[in-house]
C-alpha cells in the first residue's frame, strides 16, 4: 500500500505537466509566456484542465499518506506529508473555483489585465496561495530532514526548488516577474515531488 501511495506522487508531476504542455501548444489564443496555466479552465475544453486539478490533486494527497507511512515517527514525517497534503487540497479547490478569463484568453476575452475581479476568480487565487504555500513549505520541511540525514545533494534539491518556486510566486502575483518563471519553478517542483516520493518508496522497500 505505500509503494502504490508513493508512486501516485512519482506519477503526479508527469500527467499534470503533459496536460498542461499538451494543451499549452494546442488551445487557440492561450500563450504560454503571458497566460497562467489555471486560465486554461475556461472555454469550452476547459474540462480538460479542471480534470487535471483533480487528478493530479488526488494523486498528491495519496503521496501524502504514502509519505506518512513511510516516514511514519522519524523526521520530516509530520509537517511533510501534511503540507504535501495541503498542495492537493488546493489543486482540488483549484478545480471547482475557476480563475477568471484574462488577457485574450479564451479567445474574445478583452486584452490585458482584467479590470474586476470575480468571487470565484478570487477564490482561485486563495486556492493557489493555499496549495503552493504547502508546497513551498514541504520542500523547506524536507530539506531539513536530509541534510540531518547527511544528504546534502537532496538538501540542495529541495532548499533549490522552494526557494525558486517562492521568488517565481511572489514575482508573479506582484506582476513584476514573467509568467514563464512561474512555469519553470513548478515544473522543477513537480519533478522535486516525483523524486522525493521515489526515494521514499526506495528506503521503504528496503527497510
Amino acid at each position: 500500500m505505500t509503494k502504490a501511495l508513493l508512486t501516485c506522487g512519482v506519477l503526479a508531476g508527469p500527467l499534470y505537466m503533459a496536460v498542461y504542455l499538451g494543451q499549452a501548444f494546442t488551445r487557440p489564443g492561450f500563450d504560454i509566456t503571458r497566460h497562467p496555466a489555471s486560465v486554461l479552465s475556461n472555454g469550452d475544453l476547459g474540462w480538460i484542465q479542471v480534470a487535471n486539478f483533480l487528478v493530479c490533486g488526488a494523486l498528491s494527497i495519496a503521496a501524502a499518506i504514502g509519505m506518512r507511512r513511510a516516514l511514519r515517527t522519524s523526521r520530516g514525517g509530520t509537517w511533510g506529508p501534511i503540507l504535501i497534503g495541503l498542495l492537493g487540497v488546493g489543486m482540488l479547490l483549484a478545480a471547482f473555483f475557476t480563475a477568471d478569463p484574462v488577457d485574450g484568453f479564451p479567445p474574445g476575452t478583452p486584452l490585458g489585465p482584467p479590470t474586476t475581479i470575480t468571487t470565484i476568480g478570487l477564490l482561485h487565487f486563495v486556492t493557489a496561495l493555499i496549495g503552493f504555500s504547502g508546497w513551498i513549505a514541504a520542500s523547506f520541511v524536507f530539506a531539513r530532514r536530509f541534510a540531518a540525514l547527511g544528504q546534502p545533494a537532496w538538501a540542495l534539491f529541495s532548499t533549490a526548488t522552494g526557494a525558486l518556486f517562492l521568488v517565481a510566486f511572489l514575482g508573479t502575483a506582484a506582476a513584476v516577474a514573467p509568467v514563464m518563471g512561474l512555469v519553470v519553478a513548478v515544473a522543477l517542483a513537480w519533478a522535486w515531488l516525483s523524486a522525493t516520493s521515489a526515494k521514499l518508496m526506495t528506503e521503504a522497500a528496503a527497510a
